[in-house]
């Protein structure tokens, strides 16, 4: 059985530019091409199209895909191993409901909050794993140590300038602006001002490199490209990042 590029698209949420991307580097390809190129995929295909997504909403990159898909010899135990993943992250969240809904219900009865039950499924050493995978033990250490030593209101501007550095990308994104615009590299400026600011940045600032890879992962990380309204607004931030780093950096 085989499915066009658009049915897969529809019932995946993928777009057809990211399956011809897909095809491009050699991480998907289709069962084969029919009329007027028109792509179609067979199960095999959608089995490790299913692995690819999981592995993207883990955060890896697409060339990390590759080598995990190339050196995986058993798609079941493959699977197994990420169906675990996405059990424990989804126990993580129903914790959350449930100290929401608490903290509701308390509320509502003029009860007394309880502090150790408001804040269950929250702890922010969620992702100390993936970080440490991604960029090493002293990555996470740093960026922990950095974290706790804020003050709350530290940390409130932290995220406050955070959240409007998003807001501004997708409302230029939204007005149609050119990555190499003024405005445009503007925001790429005060972008990279603010990852100098994180923990574990260099007293220079970001390198050209770490900028280039951080637009990537915009882009190819399904969280980050959500933060900035999807994928193709999270490619306006990679592309007036690197005409940043390019002329600057």
């Amino acid at each position: 059985m085989e499915w066009s590029i658009h049915e897969v698209t529809r019932f995946t949420g993928t777009t057809s530019r990211t399956l011809r991307h897909y095809g491009q580097i050699g991480l998907l390809a289709p069962s084969r091409t029919g009329h007027g190129g028109l792509r179609y995929y067979d199960e095999d295909a959608l089995v490790r199209l299913q692995r690819i997504l999981l592995l993207r909403r883990l955060g890896l990159s697409l060339s990390a895909i590759a080598d995990v898909l190339a050196g995986a010899q058993d798609v079941t135990d493959a699977l197994r191993t990420h169906l675990a993943l996405l059990e424990r992250e989804q126990d993580r969240v129903q914790r959350q409901i449930a100290s929401v809904r608490r903290t509701i219900e308390r509320k509502e009865g003029g009860e007394h909050l309880m502090a150790e039950e408001m804040f269950d499924g929250f702890d922010h050493t969620q992702h100390q794993d993936e970080v440490e995978a991604r960029w090493g033990p002293e990555a996470y250490a740093a960026g922990d140590r950095w974290w706790r030593a804020l003050s709350p209101e530290g940390r409130r501007a932290f995220q406050d300038r955070s959240q409007q550095l998003v807001a501004d990308w997708t409302a230029a994104a939204g007005r149609g602006l050119a990555p190499g615009s003024e405005d445009a590299q503007a925001l790429a400026r005060r972008h990279v001002q603010w990852l100098g600011a994180a923990p574990g940045a260099e007293p220079t600032g970001p390198g050209r490199e770490y900028v280039l890879g951080l637009g990537e992962m915009y882009v190819s990380d399904p969280r980050f490209a959500a933060t900035y309204g999807g994928e193709e607004k999270a490619g306006f931030v990679r592309e007036a990042l690197r005409i940043y780093a390019d002329r600057h950096l």
